[in-house]
């Protein structure tokens, strides 16, 4: 038996990227997945990419899973309301949401300092990357809530807190602001049996990355002649088969809050890609990146102050000694609602490296 057999899934953004991987994973897994986006056969995508949901739900089918494609603007409240009623209507449980809305739009494309980018493009990023995020996940935990399981899984950039997604600090406040999602999210529905997990690839060897090296997935390795960096790179399916994993451990309510790496979850539940490899950016990170790129290490250094002078005032509050002077005020938390009576009762995505 596969081990999602009779699970559901939800994966918004299904479209192309780590997204399509991660419906095709958890297809193989066994799971019934809901191919939601934009993009459809007869509707072009507003990215000008070929790709299709329709296209995602057959590679789901073929894996072994169901999948059904719905066309789904997440950005648009009662659209993501009506395809959780169908879910329910459907299948009467909601075991696993990806969150993967706009990790390749093209506005967050460009690379330079905040001062030089183009201001209007903050408001419609932060719609696609966190807004609608958040009314996706607000939408479906109702059916996890009810029946004290689920996991949420928000697709980022960087296995940090803060950063990580490269490019412009519109990109970079974004997908911050996914990581915090996490954190908090993971706070609220702790008591409810809900986990919430942050899951980062390294440097994703998407269909638009592809492109932009002028390679196809046959001949991937022959871009490594412009990058280097590239031959270190993972499909969608090895993202997708982390998540699948996490999606299976029955203690994966441990994990949650905390945002983790492909890599990472490569090694723990010896995942491999498509073709056996299991590549691993972090080490490549480590080992080549930032010795040729001695500009990193001083980011590196000052984040790993920051945190350490944060984890200090922390606790501080707890009474262990640290920075901060005075307690919190009375009911303040992490996360001001985390553990209140009030909750208990109600570049494109290869540039995922962590740079502070």
């Amino acid at each position: 038996m596969r081990p999602l057999q009779g699970k559901v899934a939800i994966v918004a953004g299904a479209t192309r990227g780590a997204g399509r991987g991660t419906a095709r994973a958890l297809g193989e897994a066994g799971a019934t997945v809901y191919c939601t986006g934009r993009s459809t056969r007869g509707h072009a995508s507003p990215y000008a990419r070929p790709e299709t949901i329709e296209e995602t739900a057959e590679l789901v089918t073929a894996a072994g899973g169901t999948g059904i494609p719905v066309r789904v603007d997440h950005g648009v409240e009662a659209e993501v309301r009506e395809l959780m009623a169908r879910v329910e209507r459907e299948q009467g449980r909601l075991d696993v949401l990806v969150n993967a809305v706009a990790g390749e739009d093209p506005l967050l494309g460009a690379w330079g300092s905040f001062w030089e980018i183009d201001a209007s493009i903050a408001e419609p990023a932060m719609r696609q990357l966190v807004v609608s995020h958040v009314i996706t996940a607000r939408h479906a935990v109702s059916l996890m809530i009810r029946a004290r399981r689920g996991l949420i899984v928000e697709l980022t950039g960087g296995d940090l807190i803060i950063g990580g997604a490269g490019g412009n600090m519109i990109h970079e406040l974004a997908k911050s602001a996914q990581k915090a999602f996490v954190f908090l999210l993971a706070e609220e529905l702790r008591t409810h049996k809900v986990a919430a997990v942050g899951v980062t690839p390294g440097f994703l060897r998407s269909e638009t990355m592809l492109e932009h090296f002028g390679v196809t997935e046959a001949n991937w390795r022959d871009a490594g002649a412009k990058d280097p960096h590239f031959l270190q790179s993972e499909t969608p399916l090895f993202i997708g088969r982390a998540i699948a994993a996490l999606a299976a451990d029955r203690k994966v309510l441990a994990r949650t809050g905390d945002v983790i790496a492909s890599w990472e979850l490569a090694r723990e539940y010896g995942i491999t890609d498509y073709d056996g490899r299991r590549p691993d950016w972090g080490t490549h990170f480590r080992d080549v990146v930032i010795p040729a790129m001695a500009w990193l290490r001083g980011g590196y250094e000052r984040y790993v102050a920051h945190l350490e002078r944060s984890a200090a005032r922390a606790r501080g509050y707890l009474g262990g000694g640290g920075l901060g002077a005075d307690p919190p005020a009375t009911g303040a938390s992490p996360s001001r609602r985390s553990n209140s009576s009030r909750s208990r009762s109600r570049r494109p995505s290869g540039d995922a490296s962590p740079t502070p």
